[in-house]
């Protein structure tokens, strides 16, 4: 049995990260999914979320929006939509982004179409803001 996981996370874009993990912890859509080395293999689709890893004594954070996880005999491939370390997320934007989002919430009813939309925009930025202000930045 393998001791790390190749954790491959990749969007559309590029290739956000390629590295040996110890652990993962992934947004399930119907749970959070902890994977060790030796998890059985798997594919699960993912909610916007955090993800997190753990390399060593240290804990990585990335905010992740809607994708899929396939989980190998050794590796991890996580395809979502968008992804962004701690270290990648301007606080100032995210924290906007929110104010706006929770501002539009309140002018809409739950029955028009923006309505979701903008439900979905305020689950991204407050996941952006939880995962930003995470210490180590």
């Amino acid at each position: 049995m393998a001791e790390k996981l190749t954790l491959e996370l990749v969007t559309p874009y590029k290739r956000v990260l390629s590295e040996e993990v110890d652990e993962i912890q992934a947004p399930g859509t119907i749970g959070e999914l902890g994977i060790l080395p030796g998890h059985t293999p798997l594919l699960t689709t993912l909610k916007i979320g955090e993800l997190c890893y753990r390399k060593g004594g240290e804990t990585f954070h990335v905010a992740v929006n809607w994708g899929y996880m396939e989980v190998g005999e050794e590796s991890v491939s996580v395809l979502v939509e968008t992804a962004e370390t701690a270290d990648q997320i301007d606080l100032a934007r995210a924290k906007a982004a929110l104010g706006r989002a929770e501002e539009a919430l309140k002018r809409l009813s739950p029955e028009e179409k923006e309505f979701a939309v903008m439900e979905a925009a305020l689950e991204r930025a407050v996941i952006r803001v939880q995962v930003g202000e995470k210490p180590g930045r």
